[in-house]
C-alpha cells in the first residue's frame, strides 16, 4: 500500500496527482444509490452501497460535505492536500473535503454508508466543518462509542451474510436520524439560504448571498465556514466545479448549458483547473466509463441540496 501511495505522492508532486495513476475500470465495480426515508432526508443526500473485489482500487472522492461509512471489506487511505494520509477505519466518519482526495485500497473493497447534507452534519456532529474538514476518523472520535458499537455490529452481520448491504446502509441512516441533534433554528434557515444561492447560478455573487442572509457580512463569512467548511466564495468555486461537471458528464448539452459554462469560468484553462482541483479529472474524462465512483457522485441527484 505505501509503494502505491508514494508513488501518487510523486506525482502530486510532479503536478499530476490524482490524474497520473490508472483508476480502477467501471466494469469492476458495483454501486447502489439508496434514497433516504422522508424523514432523515433532510440530514442525507443518499445512502450508498459500493463494492470491488479486485485486489488494488484506485479511484478520487469528489469534494464533499462528508460521510458516516463502514468498510466491512478492504484496508487503504485517503491521500490529502498537505500529504496527510489517513487509514480507513472499519466504521468511518469522512469530515468535509475542501478538494479531491486520492483514495487506494487493497481490496475486496466494500463500503456502505450515508452522505450527509449540511445541515446533516450539523444535526449529527456538531463540529465546525472548517475546522475539522479533510480527515478520514474512526467514527467513535466523533460521535462516541455506541456509533462503533453499532458499525462493528453491521460489519459482522455483513460478512457473515446476515445482512445485506441496502439493509446496513438502511440502518446507517436510522442511526443518523436517532442522533441528529437540533440545529439552531436560524442558523438552519441560513443552511438553506445558502443551498438556494448555489443553486441558483453556476457563478453566484457573495453579494447576493449577504442581501438574502438577514446577517452581516462577516456573519456569512463566519456561518458558511462553519456549516459547509469554506468561505462564501470557496464554496461557491467548489459547487461552481462540482455542478459543471455534472454538465459535462452528459451525452449532450443544450446550448443554454453550454452559454451558463462559458460564462461561469475566465476561460478553458481556468474551468479545468477548478474541475481537477474539486472533482479529481479533468473535463475531458468526466465521461470516462471508467470512472464509476466520481460518475455516480457528481450526478444532480447527488447534488440535491442545491435547490435549483
Amino acid at each position: 500500500m505505501i509503494d502505491h501511495l508514494d508513488t501518487w505522492q510523486a506525482a502530486k508532486d510532479a503536478g499530476d496527482a490524482p490524474l497520473a495513476l490508472d483508476l480502477t475500470a467501471a466494469s469492476l465495480f458495483e454501486i447502489d444509490y439508496i434514497a433516504p426515508p422522508a424523514d432523515i432526508s433532510d440530514f442525507i443526500t443518499t445512502l450508498y452501497y459500493f463494492r470491488c473485489d479486485e485486489a488494488l482500487i484506485r479511484d478520487v472522492q469528489p469534494a464533499s460535505i462528508g460521510h458516516l461509512s463502514l468498510f466491512p471489506y478492504g484496508k487503504g487511505e485517503m491521500h490529502f492536500q498537505d500529504g496527510r494520509r489517513d487509514p480507513n477505519p472499519p466504521v468511518a466518519v469522512l469530515t468535509p473535503l475542501s478538494q479531491a482526495s486520492p483514495i487506494i485500497v487493497e481490496g475486496p473493497f466494500h463500503a456502505i454508508g450515508a452522505a450527509l447534507s449540511p445541515l446533516g452534519w450539523a444535526a449529527l456532529t456538531g463540529l465546525h466543518a472548517g475546522e475539522h474538514g479533510d480527515r478520514l476518523r474512526p467514527a467513535r472520535e466523533i460521535l462516541g462509542p455506541g456509533v462503533e458499537e453499532l458499525g462493528d455490529r453491521l460489519n459482522h452481520a455483513y460478512r457473515e451474510g446476515a445482512l445485506t448491504g441496502r439493509e446496513c446502509a438502511a440502518e446507517i441512516g436510522a442511526f443518523v436520524g436517532r442522533n441528529a441533534s437540533p440545529v439552531n433554528r436560524r442558523h438552519a434557515e441560513f443552511i438553506k439560504v445558502v443551498n438556494a444561492w448555489l443553486g441558483a447560478s453556476l457563478n453566484p455573487e457573495v453579494a447576493d448571498l449577504v442581501a438574502h442572509a438577514a446577517y452581516s457580512e462577516r456573519q456569512v463569512q463566519r456561518l458558511t465556514e462553519r456549516y459547509f467548511g469554506l468561505s462564501p466564495q470557496a464554496l461557491a468555486r467548489k459547487y461552481r466545479a462540482l455542478r459543471a461537471a455534472a454538465l459535462l458528464s452528459f451525452p449532450s448539452l443544450t446550448p443554454e448549458f453550454e452559454a451558463e459554462l462559458g460564462d461561469a469560468f475566465f476561460d478553458q484553462s481556468h474551468m479545468i483547473r477548478e474541475i481537477t482541483r474539486f472533482v479529481g479529472r479533468t473535463p475531458a474524462r468526466l465521461a470516462d466509463k471508467d470512472s464509476p465512483f466520481l460518475a455516480e457522485m457528481i450526478q444532480p441527484k447527488n447534488l440535491r441540496e442545491l435547490d435549483g
